[in-house]
């Protein structure tokens, strides 16, 4: 597995990592023992990258990763986490050092660590980016050794591109994919500049990229896919990466035709695009199945993908999902 350096943390990580929110919630029911045969086909394939939350499954998932870590302690990966949304409003009222340390020693508990690896702002307000005391708090909980570095994950380019002019801002977590590449035009250039490591989620648009859904694939009504698809619990380009479902199955089965004709199943090619990209230091897809896992691992074999898949992908998403989301996010 290829290793990059993960921004401002000096930190190597695969650059095909491993997203932990199934772990604990919102895509339907996963056990104990599910869980650990993820992060077990993880580690067996090369994966060195967890990302989690304090809120995903309330701490389930935090403590699932521990559960695992305690029984595989020769892995010596990086796993990030996540504050703020515990909050009733991630906003700038609850954004103090206080506060800060609260959630972070929640983690700390939860992961079973004396100092988190990578805490990252979970999609605030934007009144927290342009207020130096936040930044301040973080140097703080790094100086004593809360935490070794932070960074932010957000919703809208904008937000990316405060966080990175940042000095101490080690990574941005944003949602770049196929459906999904606005990114590409500002953030992953400014983000190289700085030196900012980029973290890119919901990498197969929820799934959509994976080539496996129909107009009548449906999901638990406790999946976000379900629920979330007009924002009604959180903002909605987190569900589908904001393009409404019906378009972006059309899509899809467009997308998987280009990566036939590369020999590569879509969901590695759709990961392979997203790693393909300057600047992106790791992507984080949630796998369900250890057999899922291996799959997305293997995406770090294509290396270099063909200029004409590469322009085709470009067309496809400016031709289909373009008015959708780009000026949106």
């Amino acid at each position: 597995m290829e290793r990059r350096i993960l921004g401002r943390t000096g930190r190597e990580v695969s650059v095909i990592g491993l997203g932990t929110w199934q772990l604990g919630a919102d895509w339907g029911r996963m056990n104990e023992l599910e869980a650990l045969d993820v992060l077990d086909a993880a580690a067996e394939s090369g994966v060195t990258f967890f990302d989690t939350a304090d809120v995903y499954g309330d701490g389930r998932s935090e403590q699932r990763i521990a559960s695992w870590r305690r029984v595989n302690p020769s892995w010596k990966g990086t796993v990030a986490t996540k504050m703020i949304r515990r909050a009733p409003k991630p906003s700038l009222r609850y954004a103090s050092y206080d506060t800060f340390r609260d959630w972070a020693d929640r983690s700390r508990r939860n992961l079973g660590v004396d100092t988190l690896d990578l805490v990252q702002l979970h999609c605030p307000t934007d009144d927290v980016y342009a207020a130096d005391f936040v930044f301040d708090a973080l140097d703080s909980l790094v100086e004593e050794g809360v935490m070794a570095a932070y960074g932010v994950s957000v919703e809208t380019c904008a937000q990316a591109l405060t966080a990175i002019a940042r000095p101490n801002v080690a990574t941005v977590q944003i949602i770049l994919n196929a459906f999904r590449q606005k990114p590409l035009e500002q953030v992953l250039p400014a983000a190289r500049e700085a030196g900012v490591g980029i973290i890119a989620r919901v990498p197969l648009a929820s799934g959509l990229l994976s080539g496996r859904y129909t107009q009548h694939t449906t999901f638990a009504d406790d999946d976000h896919r379900t629920f979330n698809r007009r924002g009604e619990a959180f903002d909605v380009g987190e569900t589908f990466a904001g393009v409404d479902f019906e378009t972006g199955v059309e899509v899809a089965d467009e997308f998987a035709t280009l990566a036939s004709r590369i020999g590569a199943n879509p969901a590695q090619a759709a990961l392979a695009w997203i790693a393909s990209q300057p600047g992106v230091s790791t992507v984080i897809p949630g796998a369900r199945s250890p057999e899922q896992v291996r799959g997305n691992a293997r995406a770090a074999d294509l290396r270099t993908l063909p200029s004409h898949f590469m322009e085709a992908v470009t067309a496809l998403y400016d031709e289909k999902i373009r008015p959708q989301v780009h000026d949106r996010w």
